[in-house]
């Protein structure tokens, strides 16, 4: 069985996924993109953006009973990978101990013009 995990304290999905399904311990979040879920913006930089992304993403863990020390696998879709040392800067303050394993990519294009985009799993 699976649960789906939504919060208001992060963006709507923009298309026909969920933020998050939660099923036996695991729970899978969408990629998130920069999107602040009050205004609908995305700031215009690289670090502001993986901050943004990463805060939605600690507030889906949250509404799953869960915090960032649960992620055990994160997935970083980036739109120039010479922005690579810019987003490990912001996304090591996330993950201070233990980090999850973790792969980076650079991809043609990410939605709404996004720089980054964070996809990430977490146990219990």
């Amino acid at each position: 069985m699976k649960k789906i995990i939504q919060t208001q304290n992060a963006p709507k999905a923009i298309g026909p996924y969920s933020q998050a399904t939660e099923t036996n311990g695991m729970l899978f979040i969408s990629g998130q993109l920069p999107i602040n879920p009050k205004t609908g913006e995305m700031p215009k930089d690289v670090k502001a953006q993986t901050k943004q992304s990463l805060e939605n993403t600690k507030h889906i863990l949250e509404a799953a009973g869960m915090t960032m020390e649960n992620v055990v696998k994160a997935t970083v879709l980036l739109h120039n990978i010479e922005d690579f040392a810019a987003m490990n800067e912001i996304y090591a303050e996330y993950f201070t101990e233990n980090p999850p394993a973790r792969a980076a990519y650079e991809v043609a294009n990410l939605p709404k013009g996004a720089l980054v985009e964070i996809e990430s799993i977490a146990a219990k």
